[in-house]
């Protein structure tokens, strides 16, 4: 997705519409063009520039994308972003590294593990949890920065104000603050340039609830 808008902003100057993303993509409706498009900006690779139609601005591509590399029309496949880390035997007191976030990508889906993080202390023995790479910075005024591992217990209820995992519509998964209004849940963003996102009850299912936060210092 990112590499078509970047391609054809180079060509003609203006990016695509979302028709011709939905095409690009050979996706069966715009609304997922809709989530794809909020993930890119919630993790920092583009900028949709106000009063303007049709107006992305790309600001970075992924560090594996190499020049020359294929573009093109392809069958859209969403697939885990690897860690990068070896996967090593777990110990007791370790929980079970799942990947990140991806836009599209259902937190049911990735069960394949990408090594362990060490269990901070105070989690209960027979308790299950799973543990995510932060990506973007969507969520920084609640001091969770982009690269941070997150670490949560696997639930399907959450209180008003608690920091979940939540499943969109059965295909987008994101980290947000959980707010209830009336009939509807309001996902809701640490960061004021990122807006909140209302929905009915019926489309939001919560799949993990934050308790703990690792941050690597290399």
């Amino acid at each position: 997705m990112l590499l078509f808008i970047n391609e054809r902003i180079q060509e003609t100057g203006v990016s695509p519409s979302f028709d011709e993303m939905k095409d690009a993509l050979n996706l069966a409706s715009k609304s997922g063009i809709h989530r794809l498009i909020t993930a890119l900006e919630e993790r920092g690779f583009i900028r949709r520039l106000a009063h303007r139609a049709r107006a992305l601005e790309v600001l970075k591509l992924p560090d594996a994308v190499a020049p020359g590399a294929p573009r093109g029309r392809k069958e859209f496949k969403p697939a885990l972003v690897a860690t990068g880390q070896p996967a090593p035997a777990p110990a007791a007191n370790t929980v079970p590294l799942i990947g990140r976030i991806a836009a599209g990508l259902p937190i049911s889906a990735i069960q394949q593990e990408n090594g362990h993080v060490n269990a901070p202390d105070g989690l209960s023995d027979g308790d299950e949890h799973f543990a995510l790479e932060v990506q973007g910075d969507s969520m920084i005024d609640a001091g969770i920065l982009e690269g941070d591992i997150v670490v949560c217990r696997r639930t399907d209820t959450a209180n008003t104000g608690d920091i979940v995992v939540a499943l969109i519509d059965g295909e987008e998964a994101t980290l947000k603050r959980l707010r209830r209004k009336g009939a509807s849940v309001a996902l809701e963003a640490a960061n004021p340039a990122f807006e909140t996102r209302i929905f009915g009850p019926d489309r939001v299912q919560v799949q993990g609830r934050l308790v703990a936060l690792i941050r690597r210092y290399d």
